[in-house]
């Protein structure tokens, strides 16, 4: 079985966003092994400077670096990314689970992205799309694409 990684940046507080993770979360327990991890976002004053936002984000990025297991394949997903659509996902994650040696980890920043660094260690960095989501939203779309991605690869009537 697949072991899949989602690593985030901020703790979801909404009941609404809460709820729809736990929904696909048990949907995809017969597909994988998924795991969510909530990292603190560093706190900033009101009015950062970027010199502050860059010095949070880099210790945002060694937190994460610190939560990846060894031979992690590690997808950002930020605004730069590549734009894939359902099926190269899909694609993607099938070639992905012929390696079962390797994790395949998604990183979802917090409220100012993600730091430059961790991005480039990033086997590959995914767009959800050119607008911008609130990232606890950003984690129940991915989620239910993950879903999505084992119902196309599984040949089901749920991806039309």
């Amino acid at each position: 079985m697949q072991r899949i990684l989602i690593l985030c940046v901020g703790k979801m507080k909404e009941k609404f966003y809460i709820e729809a993770a736990a929904e696909y979360q048990k949907r995809l327990s017969p597909f994988c092994n998924l795991e969510i991890v909530e990292l603190p976002e560093e706190r900033l004053p009101k009015d950062p400077s970027q010199a502050q936002i860059d010095a949070a984000l880099s210790k945002e990025a060694e937190a994460i670096r610190k939560k990846l297991p060894p031979r992690t394949a590690l997808i950002a997903l930020c605004i730069e990314g590549q734009l894939w659509s359902s099926k190269d996902l899909a694609q993607h994650i099938r070639c992905w689970g012929a390696h079962q040696e390797n994790r395949l980890a998604f990183l979802i920043g917090g409220s100012n992205g993600l730091h430059p660094s961790i991005k480039a260690e990033a086997w590959a960095r995914m767009s959800m799309s050119p607008m911008t989501f609130p990232h606890h939203l950003a984690r129940v779309m991915l989620l239910e694409q993950i879903y999505r991605t084992y119902q196309i690869n599984g040949g089901t009537k749920y991806h039309k």
